[in-house]
């Protein structure tokens, strides 16, 4: 087991680059498998869970070759085999082969998938979407076993518009006969950059980005090159630890239009900051005010950044209310919050107050999910004394190089084991 440990209360100022967005990469390694023979991904960030997907490519004889944050794909000696839980576990993405494997073979086998602990996420709209498709979908023991003879295209109306299932849908649907129709689909940046890479391999997407997309199958797929997005969340991260001690800190990759909630609330507790292209110049904030947030689909409130929010929050002079309307498990970081000095209170199952300003203090703490774990970082960042992170691992999934990137501008930070 890893830790973080931080000695607080430094100023930190330079240039962070901010590194090709997680969610993105974790869905764009699967959908590499369509190519028939070579693909290339640009700006990969080097976190564990592309660690894990190469390793799955690997079990299914993908050749592939990494150069700085770039990978190579070959696919000319793939083969279909059953996805073992040992690699599946580690990270939800798995579950993206799932469609990919199936659009491709008509056959996939694949242990449930892992993740964070942060409440419940069935993955039942993405099997009913398989079947829908004309997919026969089995599950033995904790294996799912997937079939088709022949995917038939349709129109899949969404419940709720999950990111997960609406790229695993538009992967499965690339080898249906006909268009399939996503309605109610999820619109979060993401879902663009999967969709520019199977337009690049030759594949008609139309809509992505909006609430209905369409997708022309075929096998005829041509070899594909696609570059990450910066990462929104990992920019909201540094934005909101540079709004807490910056001074003339740069963050540089920013896309304005994938953070505008964000930097609405923000702007609505008194952050100033300055954006010229793709840089953020931002500098500490006193007198922060108390706001309410609920977070939502894109484009409203990521959930992704409700947690490293929380934590600002405990600096903001008053009572701020969030309200957790994706995952009903997010608040488990305010425990050790509270231990540090603030003052957090879960009202419901879905609501959470904050009381602050709270000065906050060392001490030691456990990470038990990605975003909590960021939470727990950025007060350590902000607290008097030492902070120990136990079960950093979480925080690795998701954050290339946080404490290099950190100790470059300044952080008083290193990683153990």
């Amino acid at each position: 087991m890893s830790k973080i440990t931080i000695e607080g209360q430094h100023l930190l100022s330079g240039e962070v680059n901010i590194s090709g967005a997680k969610n993105s990469a974790v869905a764009l390694l699967p959908a590499a498998v369509l190519s028939n023979k070579k693909s290339v991904i640009y700006n990969v960030p080097e976190i564990k869970d592309i660690d894990y997907l190469i390793k799955i490519m690997e079990l299914l004889n993908c050749k592939i070759e990494q150069k700085d944050n770039n990978l190579y794909i070959d696919n000319s000696e793939m083969i279909n085999i059953p996805i073992p839980e040992e690699l599946s576990v580690q990270m939800r993405a798995s579950y993206y082969f799932m469609g990919a494997l199936l659009a491709k073979y008509g056959k996939v086998e694949i242990s449930f998938p892992g993740g964070c602990n942060i409440g419940a996420r069935p993955i039942d709209i993405h099997i009913k979407s398989f079947e829908e498709l004309g997919a026969k979908v089995e599950i033995l023991k904790n294996r799912y076993i997937i079939t088709a003879d022949n995917l038939v295209g349709k129109t899949i109306y969404f419940d709720f518009p999950s990111v997960g299932a609406t790229i695993n849908v538009m992967l499965a649907a690339t080898g249906a006969k006909g268009t399939t129709i996503i309605e109610n689909a999820a619109m979060e940046p993401e879902i663009v950059n999967v969709a520019s890479f199977l337009i690049n391999m030759g594949i008609k997407v139309r809509g992505a980005g909006t609430k209905r997309i369409e997708i022309d199958g075929t096998k005829k797929t041509k070899n594909g090159v696609v570059e990450v997005f910066p990462d929104r969340i990992e920019s909201g991260t540094y934005i909101i630890i540079g709004a807490l001690l910056g001074e003339n800190l740069k963050i540089k990759g920013i896309i304005k239009e994938h953070l505008e909630a964000l930097l609405f609330k923000l702007e609505e507790i008194g952050i100033e900051y300055e954006i010229e292209g793709d840089t953020m110049t931002i500098s500490k904030c006193n007198n922060l005010k108390a706001t309410n947030i609920k977070t939502l689909v894109f484009p409203g409130f990521p959930t992704d950044l409700q947690q490293p929010m929380t934590t600002l929050l405990t600096q903001a002079k008053g009572i701020s209310v969030i309200e957790e309307t994706i995952y009903e498990n997010r608040f488990k970081n305010t425990y050790d919050l509270n231990r540090m000095g603030a003052i957090t209170n879960i009202v419901t199952l879905n609501k959470l107050e904050i009381k602050g300003p709270r000065k906050l203090k060392g001490t030691k703490v456990i990470a038990t999910d990605l975003r909590g774990g960021a939470s727990l970082l950025i007060a350590g960042l902000i607290a008097d004394g030492i902070t120990e992170i136990d079960n950093c691992e979480y925080i690795l999934r998701g954050y290339s190089h946080i404490t290099t990137k950190l100790r470059s501008i300044g952080a008083k930070i290193e990683i153990t084991e």
